[in-house]
C-alpha cells in the first residue's frame, strides 16, 4: 500500500503544475500584440448590450398599482446594478424611470439626494423631464389626468433640498 503522504506529495505536485500552467498560459496571453485592442472591443460589446435594453424600456399600465409597484422595484434595482458596474448613464436613466412612477417623488429624491453623488444625482434632475413628458404621453386623455408623480413639482431643485 501506498502511505498517506504520497498522496498528499502527488495532489500537491499536481496542484503546482495546473497553477504553473496558469501562469504560463496567463503570460502568453497577455504578451500577444492584440490583447489590448481584443479587450477593448469585447468591453465594448459588454456595454452595447447593457445600454441596448435601456432604449425599450416600457412602462405598464398606469391604473394598475400593483404592476406600477413591480416597475417601480424593477427599475431601482436595474438602476442600481448599472451604477455599481459603472454605467453612470443606464442607471440614471432607469432611477428617472423610477421617480417618475413613484408614489412620493419627493422623499425618494431625498433618499437619492443624500446617497448618490452629486454629479449622478445632477444628471437624474436633468433626465427627469423628458421621463416626465414620456410619462404624460401615455396617460389617457392627452396627458390632463396625469398621475402626480409626473407633476413638475418633482423637477424644481429648491423642493428638493
Amino acid at each position: 500500500m501506498v502511505p498517506k503522504s504520497a498522496f498528499g506529495i502527488a495532489a500537491a505536485g499536481a496542484g503546482l503544475c495546473f497553477l504553473g500552467y496558469c501562469v504560463y498560459f496567463d503570460h502568453k496571453r497577455r504578451s500577444d500584440p492584440n490583447f489590448k485592442q481584443k479587450l477593448r472591443e469585447k468591453r465594448r460589446s459588454a456595454n452595447k448590450k447593457t445600454k441596448a435594453p435601456t432604449a425599450g424600456t416600457e412602462f405598464p399600465d398606469l391604473t394598475n398599482p400593483e404592476a406600477m409597484q413591480r416597475f417601480f422595484l424593477q427599475e431601482v434595482q436595474l438602476g442600481e446594478e448599472l451604477l455599481a458596474t459603472g454605467d453612470i448613464e443606464g442607471g440614471v436613466e432607469h432611477l428617472s424611470y423610477a421617480v417618475a412612477v413613484c408614489g412620493q417623488p419627493q422623499q425618494l429624491l431625498q433618499v437619492l439626494r443624500q446617497t448618490l453623488p452629486p454629479q449622478v444625482f445632477s444628471l437624474l434632475l436633468e433626465k427627469l423631464p423628458s421621463v416626465g413628458q414620456r410619462l404624460s404621453g401615455l396617460v389617457p386623455g392627452g396627458g390632463a389626468a396625469a398621475p402626480p408623480t409626473s407633476t413638475g413639482a418633482v423637477l424644481e431643485e429648491d423642493d428638493v433640498e
